[in-house]
């Protein structure tokens, strides 16, 4: 039986960086089992030179397992623990671009990119896709998008990724960084973006990106693809084909900082939200994909959440570890995560 201690990436957001180690904890346990076999074992906190690692027993890794747990959202460094010596294990992340697409965007109420990841790596193993993490494009949506995050994390993976906002700020903001970044990167890439009308009238903005991570890559006509559409979550259907995602991932506004909007009203609640905006999140859902999103348990509890997705006809995971994610952002916000998959 072999030992590793896994080394937390650092961060500069300090309160995350507290909670992390135990944040890392529970997603290494989603990993174990859902792709690992439950090989894994002994998953506990460990200081170690005055360091705290996340640590754990297994007979020896494959090569698969380690690409897989290269993927953790905080992982810096794995060693393998040889008597007193660490033996460090080669990592190889999915991550297709640089890493500053997802470092480089700084703006009040980001929520901090290590997380983001999380819930997109949770969400994608809590999918019947799980073990294609490594191989498959998933399609990946956004319906509370913002300015981005989830939609490069989803990038970096190599993924499709789309995504629904009605802040014409965020949305405008967000098609200029992107646009950008491609351009000054020179990445290959085709964008195009104006308004969508239906029946004679403008119901929302669209912007549209085929780009590839090197150019024989884009002549073949292997591209990923990103469409972000300025418009209400509610009317997502209006714009994707029921059943076209693999994956919903969403960060519900906290009721403190931000809202949502519903009409001329600004709506601080997730419930209320969750509730009119879940059917439809539902069913842009393929069978077998999952659905993750966090929200401040300050303004709702968990209980609540899980019952508003499970009315939309989605399975919640309602058992450890999906049950250890909850942590504190600030005096204000209590952040965590419901995770549910669609029969």
């Amino acid at each position: 039986m072999g030992r590793y201690a896994l080394l937390i990436l650092p961060s500069s957001n300090r309160v995350y960086a507290d909670a992390s180690v135990a944040l890392t904890r529970a997603e290494l346990a989603v990993f174990n089992r859902t792709v690992l076999g439950g090989r894994l074992s002994e998953l506990a906190e460990t200081t170690i030179g005055g360091v705290r690692y996340v640590t754990f027993a297994a007979d020896e890794l494959t090569g698969r397992d380690v690409a897989f747990l290269a993927n953790l959202s905080s992982i810096y460094t794995l060693f393998e623990v040889v008597e007193d010596l660490f033996r460090p294990v080669e990592l190889r992340r999915l991550d297709r671009f640089d890493d500053d697409l997802v470092t480089i965007p700084k703006y009040p109420g980001k929520t901090n990119e290590q997380f983001t990841k999380l819930l997109l790596n949770v969400t994608l193993l809590s999918s019947d896709l799980a073990t294609e993490m490594l191989e498959r494009r998933f399609r990946v949506i956004d319906p509370l998008c913002g300015r981005g995050t989830t939609l490069n994390q989803a990038l970096m993976y190599g993924f499709d990724a789309a995504g629904v906002d009605r802040d014409q700020q965020d949305f405008e903001a967000y098609a200029t960084y992107i646009q950008t970044w491609l351009k000054r990167k020179r990445i290959k890439h085709r964008a195009e973006s104006g308004p969508v009308r239906r029946e004679r009238k403008v119901v929302g903005r669209r912007l549209q990106v085929s780009l590839a991570a090197d150019k024989e890559a884009y002549r073949a006509g292997d591209t990923q693809r990103l469409d972000v559409v300025n418009a209400d979550t509610t009317r997502s259907l209006e714009f994707f084909r029921p059943g076209s995602q693999d994956l919903v991932v969403a960060d519900a506004p906290y009721g403190v900082q931000h809202g949502s909007r519903s009409g001329d009203r600004l709506v601080r609640s997730p419930l209320e939200l969750l509730a009119g905006a879940a059917p439809v999140w539902a069913e842009l859902l393929r069978p077998g994909g999952a659905l993750g999103v966090a929200w401040n348990t300050n303004v709702a509890r968990r209980e609540e959440a899980v019952a508003v997705l499970a009315d939309a006809g989605l399975e919640v995971m309602t058992a450890e570890p999906y049950l250890d994610f909850a942590h504190r952002v600030d005096q204000a916000i209590v952040r965590d995560i419901v995770v549910a998959r669609k029969p």
